[in-house]
């Protein structure tokens, strides 16, 4: 067992075994047996290049062997940020191969977050694109290389500077060492097979160690419930590197049946359609914001969609019109809510539950030995039909963050279950509703951004005396976050100034505040602290800027 993993108790990890859950098996075991029983099927379309499994499993064996040969061991870390390309793809499945640990960052981090990552981990190798837009990875890279006790090997998707290896190269190269080598390495499924990130709330993420024990089933179980089959053909427009998208039931689920994995570089309206009606796609992920455009977009009604069959949706709650419009535009769709995290516990709508509780639920849990409580503030059950935290164990549910053990100690009970920080009931049906949450996050289009980690760069900003970042509502979004500030005497601060002073300190676009409110005092609770919820209907009684 790594040191910083928390383990699944035994006699849970063996009723789990004994009930199938668990296969004790590598992901690369796994996947061996289908990249050979599907061998001449079509696995993964990238724009112009396809891909059958038999190639997949080829070119991930080599890049394997390479990535030994330029120094990286089963076991050790390695940051990927990398955007949906079939490079991501080859990678995953060739870290799987030889043990590495791949942790899954998102191409729009920056050094703030990327720079977190490799420490927390004690990564030895950092993978990314040459560019995103105008934005090139080098120098970061080179910049952590610099300060990072561990990180030896930057890799660029792309021209490679001097100091770099090309992952290109690496894939395409042909392999010095035998693939017997691989064979040799041992996995043991109990191991972290990836590091997801936490939408935590502290300003410091989480990693979240998925072993290949539970993250297979995971997916296994995902595809089952959202009818995957051979015959099933995704299209991935949400980044590869969330939860969702790769394996709920997303890359895994689909290429553990078989099916057919067509990866998007666009998420424009138009993009979106021209790829569904080219390939005749059945399933897409999204979350609601996204589809809310899709919809709303005319050039919908140009385009064949006949062959879509569920459009899963998750991230945040789906408003029951939305489903119902899409059901009108596209009549053969199942709009699929489902309700998860990238810690494990998955909800999903089924097919055959009644409309009604298809529209006010986001679902139920996919195992059997899934176990919820939900609790009040003291950690007592509410009763039927009370809202309360949810609180959950099973088969795919860590057990604790990687490293972390203080924190586990308050985000975890006595007896295992984990503090979700979600405010659920549970309807009649047995399907749970959310009613909100406990945690200080802003969910903007699915993103989960820690209000504290703004919070706390905030304040670094010479002007300010105090600051507090809260959620408001949005019509495409469902959430846009508001910096509400304290200024000191005689300063002045507009949030073209602050959003400027934010962005050079190197954090993702998308967590930067898109409205500013400046106050003469916050609203404070009984014990002293900001009350955020009164923070919020102060906002909400203030009209927006124009």
């Amino acid at each position: 067992m790594i040191e910083g993993v928390v383990p699944f108790p035994p006699e849970f990890a063996e009723d789990y075994r004994r009930k199938g859950y668990w296969r004790d098996q590598s992901l690369a075991q796994i996947f061996s047996e289908r990249f050979r029983q599907h061998a001449d099927r079509i696995a993964l379309v990238d724009g112009d290049r396809s891909f059958s499994y038999a190639r997949l499993d080829a070119l991930s064996e080599n890049l394997a062997l390479n990535l030994l040969d330029a120094g990286i061991r089963p076991r050790e870390r390695v940051v990927v940020s990398l955007p949906n390309v079939a490079e991501f793809v080859i990678l995953y499945f060739a870290l799987q191969k030889m043990g590495s640990i791949p942790v899954a960052a998102l191409v729009t981090h920056r050094y703030q977050e990327i720079s977190q990552f490799v420490e927390l981990a004690g990564a030895v190798a950092c993978i990314a694109p040459e560019r995103h837009g105008d934005f090139s990875f080098a120098p970061l890279i080179e910049r952590i290389r610099a300060e990072s006790a561990t990180l030896r090997t930057g890799i660029i998707l792309g021209q490679a500077p001097q100091g770099f290896l090309s992952l290109r190269s690496l894939i395409e190269t042909p392999a010095g060492r035998k693939p017997e080598e691989l064979e040799r390495i041992e996995i043991d499924p109990q191991d972290p097979a990836v590091f997801l990130l936490s939408g935590g709330t502290t300003g410091i993420p989480k990693l979240i160690p998925r072993t290949h024990n539970d993250y297979a089933y995971n997916s296994i179980a995902a595809a089952s419930v959202t009818e995957v089959g051979p015959d099933s053909i995704l299209l991935l427009v949400l980044p590869i590197a969330h939860n969702l998208p790769l394996g709920c039931p997303g890359l895994q689920g689909f290429l553990l049946n078989g099916a057919k994995v067509v990866l998007g570089a666009s998420a424009r309206p138009r993009d979106v359609f021209e790829l569904v009606q080219r390939h005749r796609v059945t399933h897409i992920h999204v979350v609601p914001a996204l589809l809310i455009r899709w919809i709303d977009d005319p050039a919908l009604a140009e385009y064949d969609l006949s062959s879509l069959r569920m459009i899963q949706s998750g991230g945040q709650r789906l408003q029951p019109e939305i489903r119902l419009k899409t059901k009108a535009l596209i009549p053969n769709v199942f709009v699929q809510e489902n309700f998860g995290m990238a810690e494990g516990m998955l909800m999903f709508v089924r097919v055959g539950d009644p409309e009604a509780v298809r529209l006010e639920t986001v679902g139920r849990p996919m195992c059997p030995d899934d176990e919820i409580r939900l609790v009040d503030e003291e950690d007592r059950p509410v009763k039927p039909g009370e809202v309360g935290q949810l609180c959950c164990r099973g088969p795919y549910t860590l057990r604790g963050y990687f490293g972390v053990p203080e924190y586990n100690a308050r985000a975890f009970t006595s007896d295992g279950f984990y503090r979700s920080g979600d405010l659920m009931r549970q309807h009649p049906s047995g399907n749970y509703m959310v009613e909100g949450r406990i945690k200080d996050l802003i969910n903007r289009g699915g993103e989960k951004i820690s209000a504290e980690e703004i919070e706390n760069l905030i304040l670094t900003h010479p002007a300010v005396r105090n600051a507090a970042c809260v959620a408001i509502p949005d019509e495409r979004l469902g959430e846009r976050m508001c910096a509400c500030v304290l200024l000191k005497t005689g300063a002045r601060l507009d949030l073209e100034q602050l959003t400027g002073f934010l962005a050079e300190k190197e954090i993702a676009k998308y967590k930067l505040p898109e409205r500013l409110e400046i106050m003469e005092a916050f609203p404070v609770s009984t014990f002293g602290k900001v009350s955020k919820k009164d923070l919020v209907e102060m906002v909400g009684n203030i009209p927006p800027p124009e």
